[in-house]
């Protein structure tokens, strides 16, 4: 009976010792599944929160097409900008940099005289003449008549001494002809008629020119030499007649030499229509 009561002693220790193991290992089961199951919610908590928390990304809009021909949409095109110039107006180039310069100087005039009054009646060399005269040279924009332009690079007004002295000369290069609608022969002719005497050719200063047309059948001539007459022809001992005679220059007559901003040094040669009279002079002139 003491060995049968020793025993029961033991197993029950040993049923208590196994019944407190186990109670144990159940707690700390229970522990470990409990802290798992907190640690996993509080990191989803967490990964909540952190999502909630975070401020919205901002979305991405891709622009829209709209159809170019829709006819509810007008498409604005920007107005241009305005090219700024900062530089002032081009001045004049050319024979266009001379329209209204006007030069004065003098003009060394030499005529030689010839007449009619030989034995046979040819013509023949009687004296010559030599002259210092006062001259201007003005230069302005080609004249237009009746929608016509002269072709010239300017007109040309050339004046040697007053029209009454002897050895006087005056070029125009053209005119515009207003005084009378019919000519000498009572021909009609456009009283706004543009009427070129002269061909003249300028670059860079030199100039060349030539009488292609006097009109003395329109009788406009004003390219001309003025010269005294005499009373009656080849009796130079009943005297001349007073004030001289305008004579026009004849076709063919040329000006040559150069015209610049601020001088002009030019040389005609020539003869008048009656072959009476042959010309030649130098002028040389500063702008003013």
């Amino acid at each position: 009976m003491t060995f049968l009561s020793g025993s029961g002693e033991r197993c029950t220790r040993v049923a208590v010792a196994a019944s407190v193991c186990a109670g144990l290992l159940g707690v700390l089961l229970t522990g470990c599944s409990t802290s798992g199951s907190t640690s996993s919610a509080q990191t989803e908590g967490s990964s909540a929160s952190a999502v909630d928390s975070a401020p919205p990304s901002p979305a991405t809009t891709e622009p829209t097409s709209v159809p170019t021909d829709s006819p509810a949409v007008e498409t604005a095109a920007a107005p241009p900008t305005p090219a700024t110039d900062d530089t002032s107006p081009s001045e004049p180039t050319g024979a266009s940099a001379l329209w209204g310069q006007r030069y004065s100087g003098t003009a060394q005039v030499t005529v030689d005289v010839y007449d009619y009054c030989s034995d046979d009646g040819s013509r023949r060399f009687a004296d010559t003449k030599t002259y210092s005269m006062n001259a201007t040279l003005d230069l302005s924009r080609p004249r237009t008549g009746e929608g016509e332009g002269e072709t010239n690079p300017f007109s040309l007004l050339l004046a040697v001494g007053q029209p009454s002295e002897a050895g006087a000369v005056s070029f125009s290069s053209s005119a515009v002809s207003t005084v009378s609608s019919q000519d000498l022969a009572g021909n009609p002719r456009d009283p706004n008629l543009l009427l070129t005497y002269w061909e003249l050719a300028w670059d860079d200063g030199d100039l060349s020119g030539r009488l292609t047309d006097p009109h003395t059948e329109q009788a406009v001539a004003l390219n001309l030499l003025n010269w005294p007459s005499l009373l009656v022809p080849c009796r130079s001992d009943l005297g001349e007649m007073p004030g001289g005679y305008p004579h026009a220059v004849a076709e063919g007559t040329t000006l040559d030499g150069e015209v610049e901003s601020d001088s002009a040094n030019l040389t005609a040669q020539g003869s008048t229509g009656d072959g009476q009279l042959e010309f030649r002079f130098d002028f040389s002139g500063a702008s003013t």
